[in-house]
């Protein structure tokens, strides 16, 4: 497609795509070995989607599987450049917080896939994605699977990527989006895990605490809903009350309402009490629980912290608390703010289509930025 044919164009220019005559042509045995014993155990886990799997002319797609904490087998998606040699620096993906799928099949137009699709292509890197629990061909019920669960599968996927024999499970960077963006540094778990990690990129990430995330939201919302500013003043009195009572002191959304019906107006979902953006209610107060500066502020990998310009899901603080929280503890961090992006690698021309979700057409720019820094730290940096 047009837009894979632009990324291989722009790799040539920056010299990632160089190969010989002779290195195009080599067929490799042990990477259709590897192909077809993927093959066979993706087997074990039955194919949910229609779309047909992920290929590419220059990488081997494997599916996978992994079984979390909770029994569930998550679906596993991993790309190994078909003509590398050696074992490979591994990008392995922290997804977002909502129920979508992390495969980009041929053709997709979702941003993010987009991205996947290039990162896949990289002959220097590796690409490990897992679909959370009810996603994809996962097992599982994505609207009814709470955050400890989501992150055990995280970690069962982090600790299965030493099972490959192409990837150096000693150089992983870890691109957490959204969601991921925020608890990345949780994923490696066990004592010796961190020390894997040679970098983070953040994608939209967070950094307080998701009582404080609610209330900034919130403002953001009222305001972009077209509210007056002293309305908006006005709800998030009432606001800061709702999200107090349900995450601060944990009690359930009904009985609060059931005690204040004067807030029910405010909860972004309307008449369902029991979830919030399709997640249910106790994955937001496992969220609350999380020390997030406390997590950062342990990385001393090279970190990238990204955050789009019209990105209203996430407060502009976040993105340079996570670099600031790294840079303490001496290492080398960065925040760098997107110029029209949105929440993730969105395209937008202003905050009111970001809020609408009037997408702009697909900027590879953002593709860039990943792949540049990926390289630098990846590549060419010596240890």
């Amino acid at each position: 497609m047009e837009f894979g044919c632009w990324t291989f164009a722009w790799d040539l220019e920056i010299g990632i795509w160089n190969f010989s005559k002779s290195q195009m042509k080599l067929t490799s045995t042990i990477a259709f070995a590897l192909a077809l014993s993927a093959i066979v155990s993706a087997e074990d886990l039955p194919r949910k989607a229609k779309t047909p799997r992920e290929s590419y002319p220059n990488a081997d797609v494997i599916y996978d599987s992994v079984t979390a904490p909770d029994g569930k087998r998550l679906r596993t998606i991993i790309t190994k450049p078909r003509h590398a040699k050696g074992k490979l620096p591994v990008i392995f993906l922290a997804g977002w917080l909502s129920c979508d799928s992390v495969e980009a099949p041929a053709g997709t137009k979702d941003a993010s896939g987009l991205v996947f699709r290039s990162l896949a292509r990289l002959p220097q890197f590796s690409l490990f994605r897992v679909d959370k629990q009810g996603v994809g061909d996962s097992e599982g019920v994505c609207g009814e699977n709470d955050f400890e669960s989501e992150l055990g599968g995280y970690r069962a996927a982090f600790r299965a990527l030493k099972n490959y024999e192409f990837i150096d499970s000693n150089r992983v960077f870890i691109l957490g989006i959204s969601n991921g963006g925020g608890f990345a540094p949780l994923v490696p778990e066990l004592d010796a895990e961190p020390a894997q990690v040679r970098g983070y990129i953040s994608v939209g990430g967070w950094a307080k605490t998701w009582f404080e995330h609610m209330l900034e939201i919130e403002r953001r919302r009222f305001a972009l809903m077209g509210k007056m500013p002293a309305e908006v003043t006005e709800m998030m009195k009432r606001a800061a009350t709702l999200y107090y009572e349900w995450l601060i002191k944990g009690r359930g959304l009904d009985d609060i309402l059931k005690e204040q019906p004067q807030l029910a107006d405010l909860w972004p979902e309307g008449k369902d009490h029991t979830h919030l953006y399709g997640r249910p209610l106790a994955f937001y107060q496992q969220l609350q629980k999380l020390n997030l500066a406390a997590a950062w502020s342990r990385v001393t990998a090279p970190t990238y912290a990204l955050r789009g310009e019209f990105d209203w899901i996430m407060s502009r603080e976040d993105h340079q608390l996570i670099a600031a929280y790294v840079s303490a503890n001496g290492g080398d961090a960065y925040a760098y703010e997107v110029p029209k992006t949105g929440h993730t690698f969105q395209h937008y021309l202003s905050l009111a289509d970001a809020f609408k979700g009037k997408e702009a057409p697909f900027d590879p720019k953002v593709i860039g930025l990943l792949t540049d820094w990926l390289m630098k730290e990846g590549v060419t940096h010596e240890d």
